[in-house]
C-alpha cells in the first residue's frame, strides 16, 4: 500500500470512528470509546487530534468509574447493556409486525439484520467495559482520585499548549 493510500485509509477510518462516536453519545453504543479510537487514528495525522486524545480517554474512564460507583449504578448499567442486547436479538429474530403498530410497516425494525448485529456488539462492549470498570474502580477511591489527578494534569497541559499557540 502506498503512503498516500494508507494516509487516506487512516483518515477515512478516523473520521468514521469519530462521527460514529459522536452519534453514539445519543444512540446506543460506546460513544466516548469510539471518539477516542477515532482521535487515536487521526492523531497520527493531526496534532489537534493528538491534543484531544488524552482528555477524551480520561473522560471516558471517568464515565466508566461513575458507572460502577455504587451497586445501583452497576445493576442499572448491566440492565441497560442487557436491554440493548435484547433489542439486538429482536432485530435478528425479525418478528412479524404486530397489529397494534401505529405507523407504516417500513418503520418496523428499521435497518434489518445489521442493526441487530450492531446492537449485540454494543451490548458485548458495554458488558466488557462494565466488568473492566468494576475491577478497576469499584470500591477503590484511590484509583478514582488518581484518575481525577490525571484529568486535571491533562487539562492543564492542554490549556498551556493552547496559550502557547
Amino acid at each position: 500500500m502506498t503512503g498516500a493510500a494508507k494516509r487516506l485509509l487512516l483518515e477515512v477510518l478516523g473520521w468514521l470512528l469519530l462521527v460514529a462516536g459522536v452519534a453514539a453519545l445519543v444512540l446506543p453504543g460506546p460513544g466516548l470509546l469510539l471518539m477516542a479510537a477515532g482521535l487515536a487514528v487521526l492523531s497520527q495525522q493531526y496534532t489537534w487530534a493528538e491534543r484531544l486524545l488524552d482528555p477524551v480517554l480520561l473522560r471516558a474512564l471517568r464515565a466508566a468509574a461513575e458507572g460502577v460507583e455504587t451497586w445501583p449504578r452497576v445493576i442499572m448499567s448491566t440492565i441497560g447493556a442487557l436491554a440493548i442486547g435484547a433489542f439486538g436479538v429482536v432485530w435478528l429474530v425479525d418478528p412479524d409486525m404486530p397489529n397494534w403498530w401505529p405507523i407504516a410497516e417500513r418503520w418496523w425494525l428499521p435497518g434489518g439484520v445489521w442493526t441487530g448485529i450492531t446492537l449485540l456488539l454494543s451490548c458485548v462492549i458495554a458488558l466488557v467495559l462494565i466488568v473492566y470498570s468494576f475491577r478497576r474502580f469499584h470500591g477503590k477511591p484511590e484509583a478514582r482520585a488518581a484518575l481525577e489527578g490525571e484529568i486535571n494534569d491533562a487539562d492543564e497541559r492542554r490549556h498551556h499548549e493552547d496559550d502557547e499557540d
